[in-house]
């Protein structure tokens, strides 16, 4: 008999429809739902069909539990199961507030992130991280290559900066640090996702080094999807990524930053939608770029290999050669190339992780001519990304 046959095929058809109707509805957020051929087959393995049935029609806001039963028409303590278990899979954004707990829906950039941040090896996060970095290179990140507004900002490393007196708050770690009550480490998606992925060799850096703060780390915490650490633990972390070669970036907005990303050029979706993808940028450049002493440069090229936008180079400095240049404790070191390191300044990002290791002092970041100041909130830069958006469309 065929009956079991033609009854998955129903099932089929029906599992489609609700999925169909499910992205209709994640469309409708900030981010959208960019389609590719990978859209379809990565909201099936990241959602179950009644998750999406449920998750469908649910707010972008948070609201309470009985708000959600009034919309979706479920029973309140069924719903609270269903949606704490959606918010440990991170499918939805849970928070508490005293006696009242608030559910909302994870836009897909978001989840692209919940996924990987626990770190997990399992069948599923080995299913999703290809499916995530095939959608990403084949139009699922297009829309950024039309927008001036970029997630995340870069953070200068403040030990590289020349003059720290013009330094403003949001442009200095410690004092964004400070502003904190609770921090939370996780793994970066960017590179567990990579290393996932069989088509791409393991990422060299440190992997335990996103950093969360406020609601979001509460969130990340109680849904297990990183760990708690202290204010001391995350100087450190930053310290270790500064010294690997890794770009601090934080939320592009004054106000409440929820996160400092360190980034590697080899994984982060910035970084690749520059040097892949092509875009004319990738995060949003410090008000800081790089200057090089050529007096005292011995051309050893360290810095050019650290750049992440590979925006420095060696050029002949013919006078420089055997040129000796003292450093810590009376130490000489020598010009042996008659090279100096010189900068594109259009593509510098002004991360000062060139600064950090040169042997000589002789790079540091200088401040831009014109100052440009992030967004002052989340809803700013989001009201400014759909801007970018929309002004793009009107000249295509």
């Amino acid at each position: 008999m065929s009956k079991p046959r033609k009854q998955k095929g129903k099932t089929d058809i029906a599992e489609r429809e609700i999925y169909q109707h499910f992205m209709a509805w994640l469309k409708q957020t900030w981010w959208g739902l960019p389609e590719t051929d990978y859209t379809l087959p990565l909201i099936r393995a990241q959602y179950t069909p009644e998750e999406a049935s449920i998750l469908t029609g649910m707010p972008f806001s948070g609201k309470s539990l009985e708000e959600l039963a009034e919309i979706k028409q479920k029973d309140p303590a069924e719903l609270r199961n269903r949606l704490d278990a959606m918010a440990r899979k991170g499918l939805v954004f849970r928070t508490v507030r005293g006696d009242t707990v608030r559910y909302r829906l994870n836009d897909f950039f978001f989840i692209g992130r919940t996924a990987f941040w626990p770190g997990h090896r399992d069948k599923l996060s080995k299913t999703l991280a290809p499916l995530h970095n095939q959608h990403y290179y084949h139009g699922g990140f297009e829309q950024y290559k039309h927008t001036q507004a970029k997630g995340l900002r870069v953070l200068p490393i403040q030990e590289t900066i020349e003059d720290t007196k013009q330094v403003l708050p949001y442009e200095e770690v410690i004092k964004v640090l400070d502003s904190q009550d609770y921090f939370v480490v996780t793994i970066c998606p960017c590179k567990h996702r990579k290393n996932l992925d069989p088509d791409f060799p393991n990422c060299e850096y440190p992997t335990e080094v996103c950093l969360h703060f406020g609601t979001l780390g509460h969130y990340i915490v109680e849904n297990g999807m990183g760990r708690e650490i202290t204010q001391q633990e995350t100087e450190d972390i930053l310290r270790q990524c500064a010294e690997v070669g890794l770009v601090h970036a934080i939320d592009n907005q004054q106000e409440r930053p929820d996160t400092i990303c360190n980034c590697c050029k080899c994984c982060c979706i910035w970084f690749e939608a520059f040097h892949k993808l092509k875009h004319s940028m990738s995060l949003t450049p410090s008000n800081y770029h790089i200057h090089t002493n050529s007096q005292t440069c011995i051309g050893c090229g360290l810095c050019v290999k650290r750049c992440p936008m590979e925006s420095l180079h060696l050029e002949d400095f013919p006078e420089a050669r055997g040129r000796v240049t003292i450093v810590t404790e009376g130490k000489e070191l020598k010009n042996k190339t008659g090279k100096v390191s010189a900068a594109n300044i259009d593509f510098c990002i002004g991360c000062g992780v060139c600064a950090y290791k040169c042997p000589t002092k002789s790079l540091v970041l200088e401040r831009r001519e014109v100052t440009h100041h992030p967004p002052m909130t989340g809803r700013d830069y989001i009201m400014q990304y759909m801007s970018d958006l929309q002004a793009a469309k009107t000249q295509l």
